[in-house]
């Protein structure tokens, strides 16, 4: 009897000796490379989709849709008030003085030193702090500042447009000017669009840079540097390519969950009673 249970208590230990042995030799599981040290499709392959982007801005026209006239129409017919009006805003403010001082200091926020600057300081503070999505932000930047340059000096080349300092020939096209659009317009609105896309869920980001590129672009009109038509346009072009580099690269599994919501139950009404006390509570859980 003594024989048997001993070798039941062998049979039973030979197979319980790699459980115990599973269970206290832990191997050590590999940690994954973070993604902040991978490098992402937007740094990788980053002169083909400049070269990429160029193809699909350049033919969008060629894809308007039907219900794009919605949007289409408005800036056409409104861009085309503003040619008509620029010498007599631009004017205006001459014969206020306008703000030339401090219309230059503000307008420096769109110079290609300022927004290349920004985009590169996204770019390496993001991998000094393995902050994905800043560093994310730096090179979407970048692609929305080099498609937005080659965009604003193709116009400026094919329009030629005189500057409002030009004297009699000012506001007019095809003089060798360099006036539409306003670069520094496009400039800060390509990299606030990617800015404030990047951060949706931060109101402090997201306004703080439209704020900003709306003070750089109406300081350009104030400055007289450039007409109002120009500012618009430049912003516009600026703001859209800045949202479709972002549509188009941006790496979802960067996404802030966002706010929490709080789901509210309906209240509940509990009725007692107890030693003739009748009475009752209130119950909403949330």
């Amino acid at each position: 009897m003594a024989k048997k249970a001993l070798l039941s208590f062998l049979a039973v230990l030979t197979f319980a000796l790699p459980a115990f042995s599973q269970t206290a030799t832990v191997t050590p599981t590999p940690t994954p490379t973070p993604a902040i040290f991978k490098t992402s499709s937007a740094e990788k392959h980053f002169i083909q989709h400049v070269i990429e982007d160029q193809e699909k801005i350049w033919t969008s026209p060629f894809r308007l849709k039907s219900h794009d006239t919605r949007w289409v129409l408005p800036i056409v017919i409104g861009t085309g008030a503003l040619f008509t009006t620029d010498r007599v805003t631009s004017d205006w403010v001459g014969q206020r003085g306008g703000l030339p001082g401090v219309s230059h200091k503000i307008s420096w926020g769109g110079t290609a030193e300022s927004t290349l600057g920004a985009s590169a300081a996204f770019y390496l503070i993001g991998r000094a702090t393995h902050n994905a999505k800043a560093r994310e932000t730096g090179v979407l930047a970048l692609e929305a500042l080099i498609d937005t340059g080659i965009v604003t000096e193709a116009l400026k080349l094919g329009t030629q447009r005189e500057r409002p300092s030009a004297g009699y020939e000012r506001s007019e096209f095809f003089e060798g000017g360099s006036s539409f659009p306003s670069g520094h317009s496009s400039s800060i609105w390509a990299l606030a669009t990617v800015v404030a896309h990047e951060y949706h869920n931060d109101p402090y980001i997201k306004y703080g840079a439209y704020a900003a590129a709306v003070a750089v672009s109406m300081s350009r009109f104030s400055g007289r540097k450039h007409f109002l038509s120009d500012i618009v346009v430049g912003s516009a072009v600026g703001f859209a390519i800045g949202r479709f580099v972002y549509r188009e690269r941006h790496d979802t599994d960067l996404d802030d969950p966002g706010p929490k919501t709080t789901t509210w139950s309906r209240p509940r009404f509990v009725p007692f009673y107890s030693r003739g006390t009748v009475g009752g509570s209130l119950v909403w859980q949330f």
